[in-house]
């Protein structure tokens, strides 16, 4: 293949505790997806048994602290082993540039505690998920940006991609063998793990990384990268302010529960939110009351399980004002949450489904079959969508739930109050007036139509001003939604005004 072929889309760098890498996204004509190519610093074969040699050595003198190492995340024992190895590097080599060593001891780190370059991986904040199918095909990664991608790394065995799985299961105090080849974990740092060992996986041993992002999605990065509509947002923003309760639904991958986290922050600041999530994904500002809660999973004698079901019965003890769950599976999840629901609490959560109404389907049917009036107490469905070709999410379509009569008979249908057209790739209001919400709405509120209209226009106009002021950092929204509660004349002035979002510390 003549080099000119191949295509350099994109080049940025990588660090990971000081191991530098260079990625470039490539087009390669004779594949049907880009490559993601990564570049480290090269380890010639003297050097690699330099470390070797130091390898053993740490072994035999603390075997104890290596034994530690294994089963922690610990920062404070990672920068312990680092500053053990550079010195035994400088002794062994002297002279050599401050950089090769620092890189040369991660590099150790990384082979003996964790997974080799997928350290290096991880620390790529544009990929969302990491996978290795088994040892004879490339690792597969998706990035926020291109898609899926095929790397130009493999995992040499099997049975290397097997210790990789079981060095994670003891960080989290769990096991993969044999008898036990499924995985499915959280790492301290948020990302969510899942491995498979073979014949299960006929093709080989199987390790899936999902990434916790550091920074969570916010409203404003959404807009901005038009998942949603600043429209559609204050229609939601003004509903969660008059307590009505919605289900995100979509398909896997969809941007199910980054698009509840978003809208999170704009439940007032004065009432009490409780999280309930398998896995710790939810992230809330700092301004707000939240309590969030995680299920448990046994330990190795059966005992210990704390299921979801568990956790929503006790906090319907905890005076909620707020009930959020990271998503509904089985049936007695979703009648605890719909007789919370129906009691007057605040009900947000996730759903698997396509579109808004087979969610109504699926609570109506098997296995959940809920009746339909308390489904009907369900007010909006907020589907997220992805599009796999093109990697584009976006509300596919946001839908209150009625009462039709067909042939006779009373059925629970959706009306679509707002729609993705992807021709003009916009997100359009579908009816000016509800048949559901808006009833509702003046009911709660007191507003009339019109008013309700102007504070529409009005939280748009908070939108738009933080797009403009570029505030994207959690903290800083749910300050400024905050504000909006509690100190809302100073607030509406600094948006008129067009003022520095400094400035809402001291509203």
């Amino acid at each position: 293949m003549e080099a000119s072929e191949v295509e350099i889309v994109d080049t940025y760098q990588v660090v990971s505790d000081g191991v530098s890498a260079t990625v470039k996204i490539l087009k390669i004509p004779s594949k049907f997806t880009m490559n993601y190519q990564i570049t480290t610093p090269n380890i010639d074969q003297s050097m690699n048994a330099v470390l070797t040699e130091i390898r053993t050595e740490l072994i035999k003198e603390n075997p104890s602290k290596i034994q530690q190492l294994s089963q922690t995340t610990s920062e404070a024992l990672k920068r312990e082993f680092l500053d053990i190895v550079q010195k035994k590097l400088e002794n062994i080599i002297p002279g050599m540039q401050e950089k090769s060593y620092i890189e040369l001891s991660a590099t150790l780190l990384h082979e003996m505690f964790g997974l080799g370059i997928v350290e290096v991986l991880d620390m790529d904040p544009n990929l969302e998920e990491i996978v290795i199918n088994d040892s004879k095909t490339s690792i597969m990664v998706y990035h926020i940006k291109y898609g899926w991608l095929e790397t130009n790394i493999r995992i040499e065995t099997e049975s290397k991609i097997e210790s990789y799985s079981q060095q994670i299961a003891r960080k989290v105090g769990r096991q993969i063998t044999n008898l036990s080849p499924l995985l499915d974990a959280q790492l301290p740092n948020g990302d969510r793990v899942n491995a498979t060992l073979y014949p299960i996986s006929t093709h080989g041993n199987t390790l899936d990384i999902r990434k916790f992002r550091a920074e969570p999605w916010t409203i404003i990065d959404f807009l901005k990268r038009k998942t949603v509509s600043p429209e559609l947002v204050s229609f939601v923003w003004q509903a969660m302010q008059y307590e009505l309760s919605f289900l995100v639904t979509g398909g896997t991958a969809s941007g199910k529960t980054s698009m509840l986290n978003i809208f999170l922050p704009f439940i007032p600041p004065n009432q009490r939110i409780i999280t309930i999530e398998d896995t710790s994904e939810l992230v809330l500002p700092k301004y707000m009351h939240w309590v969030p809660m995680l299920t448990r999973q046994p330990n190795s004698e059966g005992k210990g399980q704390v299921t979801m079901l568990d956790l929503l019965l006790n906090s319907l003890r905890m005076r909620p004002d707020r009930l959020v769950v990271g998503e509904i599976r089985r049936k007695e999840d979703a009648q605890t949450l719909f007789e919370a629901m129906m009691t007057g609490h605040s009900v947000y959560a996730t759903m698997h489904a396509e579109t808004a109404q087979q969610v109504v389907k699926r609570l109506i049917s098997e296995p959940i079959d809920l009746p339909e009036i308390e489904v009907s107490t369900l007010d909006l469905i907020i589907t997220a969508f992805r599009q796999r070709r093109t990697g584009v999410r976006r509300v596919l379509e946001l839908a209150e739930i009625v009462e039709r009569q067909i042939s006779g008979t009373t059925e629970l249908k959706t009306n679509n109050l707002f729609e993705w057209k992807p021709r003009t790739d916009t997100i359009e209001r579908t009816i000016n007036t509800s048949q559901k919400i808006a009833t509702k709405l003046a009911l709660y509120s007191g507003l009339t139509s019109e008013e309700m209209a102007e504070d529409l226009k009005e939280k748009e106009k908070v939108l738009n001003w933080m797009i403009g002021a570029n505030i994207s950092n959690v903290n800083t929204i749910g300050l400024t939604a905050s504000n909006y509660y509690a100190n809302h004349d100073k607030l509406m002035q600094l948006v008129n005004d067009k003022g520095d979002s400094s400035e809402l510390e001291i509203l």
